[in-house]
């Protein structure tokens, strides 16, 4: 017995010995292959939170001490504390103003995505808005001008039931890029007002007659590929003819969509480019070494997170635009 006991304590001490040197080994390893480190915090778009954080797990595996702080707040919100100097980096979901690149704004396109029209699921006209489709002259009646308050206005009939119109609250890439389709800004959007890509969807999945916009990483499950529960993708009619072809209809799935944006079926906008935005060139080696992993690496997760890879001409462009450090 005490021969089994000694035994038994050996082992015990040997199997320590084992897993420390697995351990410390493990550490001497990440620092001697890696020695970036430091923190990077990133604020702003709804629509291009989802492949951000994609970005930065696959990014931080590279780098394990590098710590990366994200938060989805807005296109505006992203800008604001990017200039602010709030954030390294912020994500916009819009074209970048002159005033901004006045102030030192510095745009990296790295991603492309749309938005898109939605409806509740059981909206009582969906089969007939799913064969002729939402124009962009009906869509600024519905949003601008306010002359369409009844779907049977949409729709040609003498239907009278109202439609509800909804938009968002928050200063967004989404609301900015939906209204310069139709020659306006973001201010010029009529409907109730809700704060956020998820805040929109959802109002929209509890109103059969609503109407709203969301960004496709919102529309869209990411899983199942289909229409989130509760929605359904509004077409566009782009020639405006009254009627969906079967060119036109590519809303089924998020990949059916996202090949149509990148093989331009889709108008630009509501598609758009998407950015990540910095004051000016950044100094700091952990925010520079992101924004190359996301330009090179980094693109091969766009497509199967559900948005478009951008042109080699505009990655070269971003990479030219960091290349100083």
């Amino acid at each position: 017995m005490k021969h089994l006991l000694q035994y038994f304590m050996l082992s015990l001490v040997v199997i320590g010995l084992i897993l420390s040197s697995v351990s410390c080994g493990g550490r001497q390893s990440a620092k001697k292959g890696d020695t970036l480190s430091g923190n990077i915090s990133v604020s702003g778009a709804f629509a291009l939170y989802p492949l951000a954080v994609k970005w930065a797990e696959e990014f931080q595996k590279l780098h394990p001490d590098v710590h990366i702080d994200m938060s989805a707040g807005g296109a505006g919100k992203g800008m604001t504390d990017v200039l602010a100097d709030v954030v390294d980096l912020g994500m916009v979901s819009r074209e970048v103003y002159g005033p901004e690149l006045e102030k030192g704004a510095l745009p990296i396109a790295v991603a492309k995505d749309a938005v898109v029209i939605t409806i509740n699921a059981g909206n009582p006209f969906a089969a007939d808005l799913k064969k002729h489709g939402i124009s962009r002259e009906t869509a600024a009646k519905i949003w601008i001008t306010g002359e369409y308050t009844m779907w049977g206005q949409v729709l040609g009939t003498n239907d009278k039931t109202p439609i509800h119109v909804y938009t968002r609250s928050d200063a967004c890439g989404a609301a900015e890029t939906f209204a310069l389709w139709m020659g306006k800004k973001q201010e010029d959007l009529l409907g109730t007002a809700v704060f956020g890509d998820p805040g929109l969807a959802s109002s929209i999945q509890n109103d059969k007659l609503g109407i709203g916009l969301n960004n496709i990483g919102y529309a869209y499950d990411e899983k199942a590929r289909t229409p989130n529960p509760g929605l359904l993708i509004c077409p566009v009619d782009g020639n405006s003819d009254g009627r969906i072809d079967a060119e036109e209809y590519f809303y089924d799935t998020k990949d059916d969509f996202v090949a149509a944006v990148a093989e331009n079926k889709y108008p630009s906008p509501p598609a758009r480019d998407l950015y990540m935005v910095a004051h000016g060139v950044p100094s700091n080696p952990a925010v520079v070494a992101f924004l190359k992993f996301i330009l090179t690496e980094g693109q091969q997760y766009n497509v199967p997170v559900g948005y478009i890879g951008l042109t080699e001409e505009k990655l070269a462009k971003g990479l030219d635009a960091i290349k100083a450090q």
